[in-house]
């Protein structure tokens, strides 16, 4: 089923150097006659559960690699320890979802009348089915969140009597977890649900969850940082025109746009980091959607996580005003930066724990800033970085990945267009990561995986494991 059709034509093969970029270039779009995600996904189950059958009765003793005394201090980096179908992360090629890069999925998956980018209701049919959809069947997945989209009026409340000073991602939490209250899977649950029908109930709680997000999220944004008005979901646009009038900004075309390619880019990330990691966890506990997420929202909000768009804007306009100018020249810039790495901080936005080249979602957001903002002066300055702190970070010789990161560049175009309050750029990253995480936690319930459950060990333990041989 997600195994793709490669090209036998060995000069293809020769220049490609990665089986997923063959795939990926030999992909067809689907011709299922499924008119709805639903039930495509439910004539899929049983090809990907002989699929996984199959694996684990080949492979299920082989080693999959190896763990050392400094992997498990170091956050657990490069273990090869969980299965994530949704998306995979290459250090050289960066994200590809089910196979597809980004250039591919931007140009193969089918794009709203009159936008230059295409939808996360696209990208949800990809990585559920790994299919190309027809314009079609991404128009019932739009007309289905649409059709989904309003909130209990308790969960209204419940947000508007949120004090302004409570961070948006706490308030953006608490919401998830408030409309627990009509958890399908929790009913379905506690009345005694079959087991193999634990995907049923868990589609259902991802689509309802995605489809009320945006009404969150711009209900927390109203509420902080405007006059607290709100406006209504428009069911003959897509989700991210919606999102963009939610928020007060779907009069520019082009910041529509911008949501496409936000919520598309930021949306999965293979299953290692830290919000993926922590839903895929808390769900394998048979927590329902609604929980799961918003366990991984919490990790989201962290420095080291979701936060780091944020951080990457706030150290630019703080050099811009140490320096005295909005257009910092390389040198200044080169000098800066040396100040930073000096005080012992770090140069936000670049370096990555897998990638070690130019993030692929930095490039597609570079692409579209060249494109509508090319004389924006915080864009000069973000290009300008793009030339410099490459070169200074090889030169200190501390980072094994010098080249920027999707953080490095996301936070100028938000502001370009007005969108400036830095606290609520995170909420906004959890609306597209929830395409992702949910995608994975459904084919976790309909293939059965297992509660998370990994070895951990004392220092003490390691210190007798080496030092009595």
């Amino acid at each position: 089923m997600f195994a793709l059709r490669s090209s036998t034509n060995a000069s293809v093969r020769s220049a490609n150097k990665f089986i997923p970029a063959l795939a990926a270039l030999a992909r067809f779009k689907s011709t299922s006659s499924a008119t709805s995600l639903k039930q495509r996904v439910e004539q899929l189950i049983p090809e990907k559960a002989a699929e996984v059958k199959e694996v684990k009765q080949k492979y299920g003793d082989r080693v999959l690699g190896e763990t050392t005394v400094n992997m498990a201090y170091g956050g657990m980096r490069g273990i090869k320890g969980m299965i994530w179908d949704t998306s995979l992360l290459d250090a050289d090629e960066g994200i590809r979802f089910r196979g597809m890069s980004i250039p591919e999925v931007q140009q193969n998956l089918p794009k709203p009348k009159g936008a230059t980018e295409t939808t996360p209701e696209a990208l949800f049919w990809l990585l559920l089915t790994g299919e190309v959809p027809t314009e079609a069947q991404v128009q019932s997945v739009t007309d289905e969140l649409n059709s989904r989209a309003s909130l209990p009026d308790f969960v209204i409340d419940l947000i508007d009597r949120c004090p302004p000073t409570l961070h948006p991602m706490s308030q953006f939490s608490l919401a998830v977890n408030a409309m627990q209250h009509d958890s399908r899977f929790a009913k379905a649950y506690s009345a005694g649900i079959n087991r193999k029908d634990y995907w049923d109930p868990t589609f259902e709680d991802s689509l309802d969850l995605i489809a009320k997000l945006p009404l969150v999220a711009s209900r927390i944004y109203r509420n902080v940082f405007k006059d607290g008005k709100h406006a209504s979901i428009d069911t003959s646009v897509d989700y991210s025109q919606n999102f963009a009038n939610l928020l007060g900004f779907g009069e520019s075309r082009e910041f529509s746009d911008l949501m496409r390619l936000y919520l598309v880019i930021h949306s999965d990330h293979e299953g290692g980091n830290v919000s993926a990691h922590t839903t895929h966890l808390v769900g394998s506990a048979l927590s329902d959607p609604y929980l799961s997420f918003a366990a991984g929202l919490n990790g989201l909000a962290g420095p080291l996580h979701g936060l780091a768009n944020q951080e990457v804007l706030g150290w630019i306009v703080n050099m811009q005003k140490e320096i005295g100018t909005d257009t910092p020249t390389e040198e200044q810039i080169r000098d800066y930066c040396w100040a930073t790495l000096n005080s012992g901080r770090v140069v936000p936005g670049y370096g990555h724990a897998v990638l070690r080249k130019t993030d692929p979602r930095y490039m597609a957001q570079r692409e579209f800033a060249l494109k509508h903002l090319p004389e924006d002066n915080l864009f000069k300055t973000v290009s300008t970085l793009y030339k410099v702190v490459p070169g200074v970070l090889t030169e200190h010789g501390k980072t094994k990945n010098p080249w920027p990161n999707v953080d490095a560049h996301s936070g100028v175009l938000l502001r370009h267009y007005g969108l400036v309050e830095q606290d609520f750029y995170t909420v906004m990253f959890g609306v597209s990561r929830a395409f992702g995480v949910l995608s994975q936690l459904v084919w976790d319930r309909a293939l059965g995986f297992s509660i998370e459950r990994p070895k951990s060990l004392t220092t003490e333990a390691i210190r007798n494991m080496f030092e009595k041989k």
